[in-house]
């Protein structure tokens, strides 16, 4: 069940994470959105509420689910950038799931959603200084963590995400 929840592994953070990693690692955030896209492209309505594990999300709830989890990676970010430490908030994203807009909403609405925020969060990333990387924030997940940390995080988690769905797929045969 692991290997099936936690396709590429649980998240661990790169504590060495050099200048050049942290460039690559913008870098692939503007790949997220177009491995997400093909990732999805040839899934009908059906697929999209299949759920990629018992118990799990459906397609449809994960992709709503990005948007609505790097929208709040990106307040975080910007408030780690202007507060001392602040206590990043966090939300039910299992409640967030059971809405109905998670059901109802097509997906591109969600990956327009993501396209957009992704290109704000590289613009204001690629802004940053060197020292503004090590600015911190507190999360009920991974406690008082940096700026690179945060960065790493967001990438695994899309990619984890979209690994799911990809995972779904081949064991669909789709």
């Amino acid at each position: 069940m692991d290997k099936i929840r936690y396709p590429i592994g649980q998240f661990v953070a790169n504590p060495h994470f050099s200048k050049a990693k942290r460039i690559q690692t913008i870098h692939q955030i503007a790949d997220i959105v177009n491995s997400l896209r093909d990732v999805v492209s040839r899934l009908n309505d059906d697929q999209l509420q299949v759920s990629y594990r018992p118990g799990g999300w459906s397609t449809q709830q994960i992709i709503h689910h990005m948007a609505d989890n790097d929208m709040n990676a990106y307040l975080r970010l910007k408030r780690a950038l202007t507060e001392d430490e602040p206590i990043a908030n966090s939300y039910r994203e299992d409640l967030f799931a059971e809405l109905n807009e998670y059901k109802d909403m097509p997906i591109e609405m969600s990956v327009l959603l993501l396209e957009q925020l992704h290109m704000r969060m590289i613009t204001l990333l690629n802004s940053l200084q060197t020292e503004e990387f090590q600015r911190k924030f507190k999360t009920q997940a991974l406690g008082l963590i940096t700026i690179d940390t945060a960065l790493q995080r967001f990438v695994w988690h899309n990619q984890h995400h979209i690994s799911q769905i990809k995972s779904l797929k081949d064991n669909k045969g789709w």
